[in-house]
């Protein structure tokens, strides 16, 4: 072998080997236990980055150690490859979203061959890809059929300019995120999904403490996080009447307003109610009202979701309409506020601004009646300045509400149901915060929707022979709106399927979460054409170990497992929940260092252009450049003062990325995979460090020395022909550490925490280093036992180094390529001392230390402390007054 550490020989000579025996193509195999593990695909954005790279080791880890231990393991890629990104590449580069989308797949799977990931490449799928996508069309086809599918009218943010749909994020400010034309809320159709329909057994699989819950191995903060997207509420929807007529001379809604509420007991607290813009009694006083209209127009520049609701500010306008109270009979003014939703619920609300915060902030604003309703023992309601008063459910009680007066929460809310019953005008209801999947996007690059148009029979499905509907890859967008409007051969010879008159197609396409809900049951049987999916997914199914980001623990997951329910019900897959497990891993975070330019821009500048500023106690307070840097103000000189921002996720945008290629080429992928886990257990943060990148590379070279150190011997030797002579205490000894470590490594492994795997690699290392063999077969043997441990053990981190060593050294001629070769087993009785050091202390002071026998009795252990050259020094020829003695740890001796 080469006395020199070269990874990139190494690594290139390994991945041939590899790649020439496909080592990585999995089958179904009833004779193996079998194990799916996943990482979520990535957007074909370009390049990886250190995220994908941390994600997929932990990933490969798993895979290569689970194979080691004789499963059967699927490790499978692909590309969540439609989207919006490539839209934009294509109007920046006019370029067709298709050819950049693939030549970015081709460089990234490069990148993912460099690491050395033990993909089965033959599963990989793009979801851009005709054989794909027709899947999602006909599973829509298969909903559209049993009702789960349905168009309605959605309200959507429309750019006049673009003359597109914006997703919520893309609207700054009210205006559109590229052309800065304000946003305008528009009802247009569109296909929603009814996930609600399985709301409760989504609900019931991940709530914690749920009986019914099955997915105890997700963290318990995703658990919650699904739990409350879902949002299970019981309470009570009644209904405000009132006598208001629309302009055709019939009451609205049947002259009754409902709403909605989980707070019942504080129904007589009503002092105003609200409803969005888009409700029909708003619209109603706004045609008679101009600057209601005017407000109307205003509301529609607003947020879309919740989290926008709670954080813009709030406002309202008098309607100059009155419904009358269900239960007092007084008249309650109808208020338009800007943060009541049409889509949630029913479009209005009860204002109790006593007993709600937002209420509250409202009723100061406009100067409305605040009437307290419930009482909380030993606090004083105050008008004036907020305070939560439902701390405590079973100690509130209402007040000023007639017959519920004395009655807690619960007594009340049940009361308030039955008087509104009695009414006809109300009923206990359990309502959901999560909300149909609105899938149709006015945007052209994503699985086209398979609906064609006619005039006569409207919306009519594509028939299934026809499928897929191809999308043309040759469209650049140019912002003027969907492409697909204008592509001719979309359209060309397009009938109605019913009476086959010219028609058209439908041009919006699918959600890109659709994609993204099933690839993973897709990986197995990824080239089936006439199954959705086949036998693969009733071997594999349900995924073993899912990782990926924090950032998808709501939508994306969310999604699959609805997806996955409706594969179910229909007769598709046998499984209820697609990921039995779930890691999120932490983030890779680098330090952040900018400076305001002179027209009050900012700059940012690469960690390995800028040296910290310390202060007296070492911590940092600010930072320099110690390379010249350019700037908008032109080049910087070395030593000019930047501002340090403290450590953040890795960006282009603030020059804190590292390049995982550059890594690669300059350390090896090797280095790479195992400095991003022994830096930080995987859900962890991972804060960058060129010094522990430096001190990996330096830990695989230490590697490669000794393995060349000592190349002669372990050649010669085997793990197998230990000397049938007792082995000398030296040997006794490392053979007992190395065990101990290899049970302390496989726990870390089976728990996948690979921070203390590798750290369990490094304290082998240095205790072979550290034993002087004499050169006998029986030390010759221990030796390379130990060796054989520690490839074993690293070879799931760094395989390319690994499976190298593993050749050179002559393993495989014995236990064949290392990819297969069995995971060591503990030998319990090298764990097993034949004499125990113990501590002697005299009068409490520690005065060095007594060897005595494994099994020595106490009796014995005391005889051979009390003969120590330090007791006798020590006591001076007096006899001890106790001696004691804490088995396996030390002995004291009172004189």
């Amino acid at each position: 072998m080469q006395d020199k550490y070269n990874h990139t020989e190494v690594e290139r000579a390994v991945q041939a080997a590899w790649t020439q025996a496909d080592a990585y193509r999995v089958t179904e195999d009833a004779s193996k236990k079998k194990f799916y593990a996943c990482s979520m695909l990535p957007y074909p954005s370009g390049k990886l980055h250190m995220g994908h790279v941390r994600n997929y080791t932990i990933n490969d880890m798993l895979t290569r150690n689970l194979r080691m231990k004789g499963y059967n393991v699927l490790m499978p890629m692909g590309w969540d490859a439609f989207g919006l990104p490539a839209e934009n590449a294509a109007l920046k580069n006019g370029v067709p979203p298709a050819k950049w989308t693939y030549e970015n797949i081709a460089y990234m799977k490069k990148q993912m061959q460099a690491m050395g990931l033990a993909i089965d490449w033959s599963r990989e799928v793009a979801t851009c890809d005709a054989t794909y996508y027709k899947w999602n069309q006909w599973l829509f086809l298969k909903m559209l059929e049993k009702g789960i599918a349905y168009r309605k009218t959605q309200v959507v943010n429309w750019d006049p300019v673009d003359q597109t749909v914006l997703a919520n994020e893309q609207v700054i400010d009210g205006k559109g995120w590229r052309t800065g034309a304000p946003v305008e809320k528009r009802e247009i159709p569109g296909y929603y999904l009814d996930i609600t329909r399985y709301a409760q057994e989504l609900l019931d699989h991940v709530q914690i403490g749920n009986e019914k819950a099955t997915l105890n191995g997700w963290p318990d903060k995703v658990r919650l996080m699904q739990e409350n997207w879902i949002g299970k509420s019981e309470g009570v929807r009644f209904a405000f009447t009132h006598d208001i007529a629309g302009a055709d001379g019939s009451l609205i809604g049947d002259g009754k307003m409902y709403v909605f509420t989980t707070r019942a007991d504080t129904i007589m607290g009503v002092t105003f109610c609200a409803v969005a813009a888009e409700h029909p009694l708003a619209l109603h006083a706004a045609a008679t009202n101009p600057a209601l209209a005017a407000f109307l127009e205003e509301c529609k520049s607003g947020g879309t979701t919740e989290a926008e609701l709670a954080t813009q500010e709030k406002k309202g306008m008098p309607t100059g309409l009155f419904v009358t109270h269900p239960l007092t009979g007084a008249k309650v003014e109808v208020w338009v506020g800007n943060y009541v939703l049409m889509s949630y619920g029913d479009g209005a609300v009860m204002g109790v601004p006593a007993h709600d915060e937002r209420d509250f902030a409202f009723a100061l604003k406009y100067d409305l009646p605040i009437q307290q309703v419930v009482s909380v023992k030993d606090q004083a309601f105050n008008d004036k300045e907020w305070q939560e008063w439902y701390g405590d459910k079973q100690s509130c009680v209402c007040i000023n509400s007639g017959e519920l007066d004395g009655l807690n929460q619960k007594a009340a809310v049940n009361k308030v149901a039955e008087l509104l019953a009695a009414k006809g005008l109300g009923e206990k209801k359990t309502t959901w915060r999560l909300r149909d999947w609105g899938i149709s996007r006015q945007r052209y690059w994503g699985t086209p929707i398979p609906i064609i148009h006619c005039d006569e029979h409207g919306a009519v499905p594509v028939p299934e022979k026809d499928l897929p509907v191809v999308l043309p890859q040759d469209c650049i967008p140019d912002g003027s709106g969907n492409p697909l409007h204008k592509h001719e051969g979309f359209h060309a010879g397009v009938t109605c399927p019913v009476c086959g008159k010219p028609a058209r197609r439908e041009t919006d396409t699918m959600d890109t979460f659709v994609d993204s809900s099933w690839y993973f049951m897709r990986y197995c049987d990824p080239t089936n054409t006439d199954a959705m999916v086949a036998e693969g997914a009733q071997y594999w199914a349900p995924m073993d170990q899912y990782i990926g980001g924090i950032e998808h623990a709501i939508l994306h997951l969310l999604y699959a497992r609805f997806w996955t329910k409706v594969m179910r019900d229909m007769g598709l897959v046998k499984v209820d929940e697609p990921f039995t497990k779930l890691l999120t891993q932490g983030m890779v975070l680098n330090h952040i260092y900018s400076r305001r330019t002179a027209k009050g821009g900012k700059d940012y500048f690469w960690p390995h252009d800028v040296e910290h500023v310390l202060d007296d106690a070492g911590k940092v307070v600010g930072a320099k450049l110690k390379n010249a840097a350019d700037s908008s103000d032109g080049k910087l000189p070395v030593g000019t003062a930047i501002d340090y921002e403290g450590v953040g996720t890795m960006s282009k945008s603030k020059n804190n990325g590292v390049d995982p290629q550059d890594l690669i080429e300059r350390y090896g992928a090797d280095t790479a995979r195992l400095y991003t886990m022994f830096t930080a257990p995987p859900e962890a943060t991972l804060e960058w460090n060129d010094a522990a990148v430096e001190g990996s590379y330096r830990f695989l070279r230490r590697v490669w020395n000794f393995a060349f150190k000592h190349e002669a011997t372990l050649k010669a030797a085997t793990a197998g022909n230990l000397s049938a002579a007792k082995p000398r205490k030296e040997a006794a000894d490392l053979r007992r550490e190395m065990h101990v470590v290899l049970k302390q490594v496989s726990y870390d492994y089976d728990r996948m925490q690979y921070n203390t795997v590798v750290s369990g690699c490094m304290k082998l290392l240095n205790a072979l280093e550290d034993f002087k063999a004499d050169g006998s077969e029986g030390d010759n043997a221990v030796l390379c036992e130990g060796m054989s441990v520690l490839l074993r053990m690293l070879y799931p981190a760094c395989p390319h180094i690994s499976a190298n060593l593993w050749a050179e050294l002559g393993y495989a001629k014995q236990s064949g390529d290392l990819l297969d070769t069995a995971w060591p087993e503990v030998d319990e009785r090298a764990l097993q001392r034949d004499e125990l050091e113990l501590m002697l202390q005299i009068n409490g002071k520690l005065r060095g230390s007594v060897t005595v026998s494994a099994t020595a009795t106490k009796e014995q252990i005391e005889q051979a402390a009390l003969a120590t050259d330090a007791f006798i020094k020590q006591a001076n020829g007096a006899a001890p007054k106790k001696v004691i003695v804490v088995p396996g740890r030390l002995v004291n001796i009172v004189v």
